[in-house]
């Protein structure tokens, strides 16, 4: 580093000896990497990064992703060093540092804003969580498309809105998984020019050497997916680290990839274990050794020195704020000029709606025939999105069976080409593609992507991670049950339902008619904190009389009663989501027919229900009433919370068969027949009947 200045590399050092020392405290986690990319950081953060210390939300920043998220400390170092502010839900700025030193000195521990991994929303200037390796370098092809969507939109002569870039530093696990290689070759058929990965590649995972697992050239793997590949030999070298990044900058019309070669080196010449380093702490003495070799006082901890925080203020802080204040200025301009789309921008970062975006949505007429949800969602998305000019989206492949592509004129496809276009074409990658919904909700753009629900497997680290996130992102699943029929077992879901309905903070919602579809997409778009998951059927559901049954806006409660006995006073309730909330309808007349008073419960959201208050539940559920017989093609799994011990649930019990519909529904019991039959052996276990 003879070329470093001493600033420099004092700051370098402050880094990495901030890292060292905070992984020791915890007696946790992942120096190695940190101290080998602390010039790697510092490089990009001093010398390129446009980031507000004092506004880490500015829409037009710079984002920079740590997908290599064990190495969290680094991270942290920077936000610190960098001084970069707080700011809470209500986005507002809380005038305290983001990471102070004490959250530092309290690394991994309870409550601190250094957790193990970067967590987005817990710690400000983290622009995603990441952990999973390859979620972020994933995650961050959604920002740079995001960001591309979002110049081709709003920037008009004169007002160049947004034009960030975005930077991923990812190492070779993230590169192992499968969900980079998705993403990779996504970014580069889309010519993503603002988009820069950094590869640490310093061939170390946790069981030792990539010897061991992974032997492919890099370098030529992304020239193959269509990338701009430059490679610095040595991570220590500032000077070549920033000819690596003007090459990036000088780059338009594909995304680029640095290769940069390091090795975590330590102050004993006899600690050989870097491996083991990597993912552990380095131990009281070798810290004051490699103090020493830094020429750092060895015997202080969490040292940050005054001049090192000065210098980052002028380097990182001072261009970052200067561009921040530039963009609000314009911004003012730009409400004068183009008033609309000023206001448009402002709500979509704000996750806020138009007025009246919901004026249009149909009301679907009695059918005994009825539609298929998938279609009945088509035309309402088609509708919204011409209300909400921020929503887009697409499918992994599947958009003429999921009804998700928009069709009205101007929506056009979002490519190379056409970056303004609102149709994503994924390709057959429904893990990069949630991870990129993801990436394209942190940019405030209102995503969603759809897909059989049988690959909602394929995409499940994403839509957990938006959960976890707490991003409004819209996961479209159609071909919901044994209903797909013919195409088997491995088509068929039958746990997935449940599995979902698993994931904290996510909401399901299976609605059982068109209208109650409609509705679902009117609660789905004025969420701004919970990801949902929208599982439609492929078959065509009868659309309720609503003049007889109550009205679908009971969709928003999560479960509601839809057919009631006279008077209200039910001996037996019967319960469904989706397609049979029909069946339970047809077994409901029967049973009114034969003089037994029943229930239909229409129960969409399980999530929705359960944030109702007790009173509300209760009404809809009465505690006194104990026949219960809830119908679903879907596991069991989860249903003895509404039935009770002694309830009865029609459902799945093993994996599902090649056969037309109708003979599915009969092999495995849903049939009017059937439900009667449950809800009069109910009753009689109760001496009723």
């Amino acid at each position: 580093m003879s070329e470093v200045r001493d600033i420099e590399r004092k700051a370098i050092n402050t880094i990495r000896t901030l890292s060292m020392d905070a992984v020791q405290a915890a007696n946790s986690g992942h120096p190695g990497t940190a101290m080998a990319m602390a010039p790697v950081v510092y490089t990009l953060w001093s010398r390129f990064l446009r980031f507000d210390p004092g506004d880490p939300i500015w829409p037009d920043r710079d984002r920079f992703v740590l997908s290599i998220g064990h190495a969290s400390m680094l991270l942290y170092s920077a936000l610190h060093l960098g001084q970069v502010k707080a700011v809470n839900s209500a986005y507002e700025q809380l005038g305290e540092l983001s990471v102070p030193l004490d959250d530092i000195r309290n690394f991994r521990q309870l409550d601190s804003r250094c957790p193990g991994h970067p967590e987005y929303r817990w710690t400000s200037g983290v622009e995603t969580t990441t952990g999973p390796l390859g979620q972020g370098v994933a995650t961050s092809v959604g920002m740079a498309s995001g960001a591309r969507w979002m110049a081709d939109y709003f920037n008009k002569p004169g007002f160049d809105m947004f034009g960030y870039d975005t930077y991923a530093l990812c190492g070779d696990g993230c590169l192992m998984e499968g969900v980079s290689a998705e993403a990779a070759s996504l970014a580069g058929h889309l010519g993503l020019g603002n988009l820069c990965w950094i590869y640490d590649n310093n061939k170390i995972t946790i069981e030792g050497h990539t010897d061991w697992s992974f032997s492919e050239d890099v370098a030529t793997r992304f020239m193959a997916y269509g990338w701009n590949v430059t490679r610095v030999g040595d991570a220590n070298d500032v000077a070549m680290l920033e000819r690596a990044f003007d090459n990036f900058r000088n780059t338009t019309d594909r995304p680029t990839l640095i290769v940069v070669d390091s090795h975590i080196a330590f102050g004993s010449p006899n600690k050989q274990d870097t491996s083991a380093a990597h993912g552990e702490p380095l131990g009281e003495e070798e810290i004051r050794l490699t103090k020493r070799n830094y020429g750092w006082p060895e015997n202080e901890q969490f040292l940050v020195p005054d001049d090192v925080v000065d210098h980052f203020a002028e380097v990182f802080g001072k261009r970052g704020h200067e561009a921040r204040e530039s963009w609000i200025q314009k911004f003012d301009a730009y409400k004068q000029a183009h008033p609309e789309l000023a206001d448009q921008l402002f709500r979509m970062q704000k996750r806020q709606l138009p007025e009246n975006w919901d004026r249009d949505l149909p009301t679907f007429e009695a059918d005994p025939k009825g539609l298929a949800g998938r279609q009945v969602s088509g035309e309402v998305l088609n509708i919204i999105a011409q209300s909400v000019p921020w929503l887009i989206g697409g499918s992994a492949d599947l958009a003429p069976s999921t009804k998700t592509r928009l069709t009205f004129d101007g929506a056009g496809d979002f490519s190379a080409d056409n970056p303004g276009g609102r149709n994503f074409h994924f390709g057959v990658r429904e893990h990069a593609m949630g991870s990129i919904l993801n990436g394209l909700s942190l940019t405030k753009v209102r995503p969603y992507g759809s897909g059989f629900m049988i690959f909602s497997d394929y995409a499940r680290p994403a839509i957990r991670l938006s959960s976890i996130m707490e991003l409004p992102v819209i996961h479209v699943f159609t071909h919901d049950s044994i209903g797909v029929g013919e195409d088997g077992p491995t088509h068929q879901p039958i746990e997935q339902l449940a599995s979902l309905r698993a994931i904290p903070g996510l909401i399901t919602m299976r609605p059982g008619d068109a209208n109650e579809v409609v509705e679902a997409w009117r609660v789905i778009m004025e969420l701004r904190h919970e990801p949902v998951s929208l599982i439609l059927s492929r078959q065509n559901m009868p659309t309720l009389d609503r003049t007889r049954y109550a009205p679908a806006s009971g969709v928003a409660q999560g479960a509601y009663v839809l057919a009631d006995a006279e008077g209200g006073n039910p001996e037996v309730v019967l319960m469904a989501s989706g397609s049979e909330v029909g069946l339970c309808v047809e077994a409901f007349e029967q049973l009114t027919s034969e003089g037994i008073r029943a229930r239909v419960v229409s129960m969409p959201s399980w999530e929705l229900f359960e944030a109702q208050d007790e009173a509300y539940r209760n009404r809809v559920l009465p505690p006194d009433v104990t026949a219960r017989v809830a119908v679903e093609q879907a596991s069991t799994f989860g249903w003895g919370r509404y039935v009770g011990i002694t309830g009865q649930v029609i459902g799945m019990e093993t994996f599902g068969a090649s056969a037309p519909l109708k003979e599915l529904q009969k092999k495995f019991g849903f049939t009017t027949e059937n439900v009667v039959g449950a809800v009069k052996a109910q009753l009689a276990a109760q001496g009723r009947v």
